[in-house]
């Protein structure tokens, strides 16, 4: 009795790692919807900054857990599932954005992007305040979208995934080095892009940013 009563809460207190191994060696639904519960934000955050599209980037969210539960065989128990997930992510991303650029080639006068691709917050604000926040929201995801892929994918898993300069290597499968230099050029671009729009703001909100802001700051 004592044994069940212990291991009947383990599921829900298990890690990504135990819960993936179930994935793969039982094929166990429940912990996969467990990694879905746990990523479907993160992940769908990830697609719709990528690809600059938050409609879009839900349907890229379900297709990443789709092929996550299709190469679940694949994983190695002794891997992270964070790197693991995230690199079928950003291959989802990166497929979605060669079609992108494929449509382009065929259509060069279509409208690039989505006006309602990401959506920003502006809490308790005011109709002033909130064109004052919209544009500079959208001025965010424009000048994120136009920067090359290299320096898009570090600037989104660092400053809206959260992960550390070490955690993007492994999942960039590139030194730490790199991904520190990619993000310096990264922050450089976005500044020139940026600074000359925000310095046209005739008086910004006076409050603390959030951290959705932190690129502007």
């Amino acid at each position: 009795m004592a044994a069940k009563l212990f291991s009947w809460p383990t599921l829900f207190a298990s890690t990504d790692e135990q819960a993936m191994r179930r994935v793969k060696v039982d094929d166990d639904a429940q912990a996969f919807a467990q990694l879905m519960q746990r990523w479907q934000g993160p992940i769908q955050g990830l697609c719709a900054r990528m690809i600059g599209d938050s409609h879009r980037g839900e349907d890229l969210a379900q297709e990443v857990f789709a092929r996550l539960y299709s190469r679940r065989k694949n994983y190695e128990p002794t891997a992270k599932f964070s790197t693991f997930l995230w690199r079928i992510a950003l291959n989802i991303c990166y497929d979605e954005l060669r079609k992108q650029k494929r449509r382009r080639e065929f259509s060069l006068d279509e409208p690039d992007g989505n006006d309602d691709a990401i959506e920003f917050e502006a809490d308790g604000a005011g109709p002033d305040q909130r064109m004052v926040e919209d544009e500079r929201a959208d001025a965010v995801r424009r000048a994120l979208v136009e920067l090359a892929e290299p320096y898009r994918v570090v600037v989104v898993l660092r400053h809206y995934e959260g992960l550390k300069f070490r955690e993007i290597a492994d999942v960039l499968g590139i030194p730490e080095g790199t991904v520190k230099s990619r993000m310096s050029e990264a922050l450089t671009q976005l500044g020139q892009t940026l600074n000359p729009i925000i310095s046209e703001d005739p008086e910004p909100p006076k409050r603390a940013p959030r951290a959705n802001e932190r690129l502007l700051i």
